[in-house]
């Protein structure tokens, strides 16, 4: 079983910057790919990020520019960081973990249990 845990999550200015780690643990060898999701209120869940073991990453067009993703295999860790923060970016951020770089949920394996990202206007 693989096991992750988001942190850095809060509340921060519009224009501010953020940055989120997810750390996993237990059995991550088949785990390749990692990636962050979102979910706002009333709205389904959404891809950010993701990024292969090798270092290929995709973004959300919304993000592109502004959001970086990035892992340290070493440390098992994927950091998201996120520069340039719009009100639409308020959501809880979910870090997963799968076999295939996708921007399909379903098609990853693991999940961290969220961290709240609220920036005020």
């Amino acid at each position: 079983q693989v096991q992750l845990i988001e942190s850095g999550g809060g509340l921060v200015q519009a224009g501010g910057s953020l940055r989120l780690s997810c750390a996993a643990s237990g059995r991550t060898f088949d785990s390749t790919t990692m990636g962050w999701f979102r979910q706002a209120p009333g709205k389904e869940r959404e891809f950010v990020a993701a990024i292969r073991l090798s270092g290929g990453s995709t973004y959300y067009d919304s993000v592109k520019g502004r959001f970086t993703i990035s892992r340290d295999n070493a440390k098992n860790t994927v950091y998201l960081q996120m520069n340039s923060l719009k009100a639409e970016d308020t959501a809880v951020y979910y870090c997963a973990a799968g076999g295939l770089l996708a921007p399909q949920a379903t098609l990853y394996d693991y999940w961290g249990q969220g961290t709240q990202v609220t920036v005020s206007s």
